[in-house]
């Protein structure tokens, strides 16, 4: 175990309980929603999130950020079983990719864009803020859908 683990791992265990909690809350049919414009779907947001998890997951297991991965699963945007299905095995896969790190290991740099470097630590903490902008969006779309939106999130985002 690691100090990260031990001091701050909960807020992205709880933030991922968040997301799926969100998504688990839809139906299949929602995820076709769209509210115009240059928008994605619904089922799209909720794929990208993933796209999103799975790059930062693969940059603590190759110390560079490359966000160019898509997930072409078949159904992935229109099957809320299989995001979330899809979202578990890569919370579990982060949680123990972290878990193995030393404390040495939470401060590697991972290369990102433009040349800037992140340590570890700080690479899980862009991710925690990729999650909240997810939630921003999220929760506007389910808004526009007259969907309840979750007390929980409402209180962590407004």
């Amino acid at each position: 175990m690691n100090s990260y683990m031990d001091n701050k791992w909960s807020w992205i265990e709880g933030s991922h309980g968040m997301r799926n909690g969100l998504v688990g809350s839809l139906t299949d049919a929602d995820l076709t929603f769209s509210p115009g414009g240059q928008t994605m779907t619904l089922g799209a947001l909720c794929r990208e999130i993933g796209d999103i998890e799975y790059a930062y997951l693969q940059s603590f297991k190759t110390f560079t950020q490359d966000f160019s991965y898509r997930n072409t699963d078949a159904g992935i945007e229109t099957s809320v079983a299989k995001l979330i299905a899809w979202y578990q095995q890569m919370d579990e896969d982060l949680k123990a990719t972290i878990s193995a790190f030393s404390e040495a290991d939470l401060k590697k740099p991972i290369e990102r864009s433009a040349g800037f470097k992140a340590p570890v630590d700080m690479q899980l903490e862009i991710y925690l803020q990729a999650l909240l902008i997810f939630f921003g969006k999220i929760t506007i779309y389910l808004k526009i859908m007259n969907k309840p939106v979750d007390k929980t999130i409402q209180e962590y985002i407004g």
